[in-house]
């Protein structure tokens, strides 16, 4: 889902994931962060096509925490809100939060939960650039 409105600082794009359990690393079904920035590079790219009809390029990351650990059987909302305009780099604020969670029991292996309030798991912010 994109708000199209061009280059306007606060356009936002926004993301649904479910975590598979082939995509668990540790111990607890955690996945490692990397899937975060994953993540976080697919929504970026639909960022750069809504603002600038490119898919654009990454070009660094500052400001990434781990807050909350994602699990496989979670379900993640991905947003990623244009925060700054450049001649050809764009700024975005990049949030994964955590909105269900897989809560599985012995007579209920696929239960799961919708969370409210919904985790913040990871953010960052990250700088792409565009053809001129």
């Amino acid at each position: 889902m994109a708000t199209r409105n061009g280059r306007d600082v606060g356009t936002m794009v926004v993301h649904r994931r479910y975590v598979p359990y082939s995509d668990a690393h540790y111990a607890g079904d955690l996945v490692d962060g990397a899937y975060s920035l994953k993540l976080f590079g697919d929504v970026a790219t639909e960022m750069c096509i809504v603002t600038d009809g490119d898919e654009g390029l990454f070009a660094s990351y500052s400001d990434v925490q781990f807050r909350q650990p994602v699990r496989a059987g979670d379900v993640l909302e991905v947003s990623c809100t244009l925060a700054k305009v450049g001649t050809r780099s764009r700024v975005l604020d990049l949030v994964v939060t955590v909105v269900a969670r897989g809560a599985a029991t012995s007579d209920r292996p696929g239960a799961a939960e919708v969370l409210d309030p919904p985790l913040v798991a990871t953010t960052a912010t990250g700088t792409v650039v565009v053809p001129g």
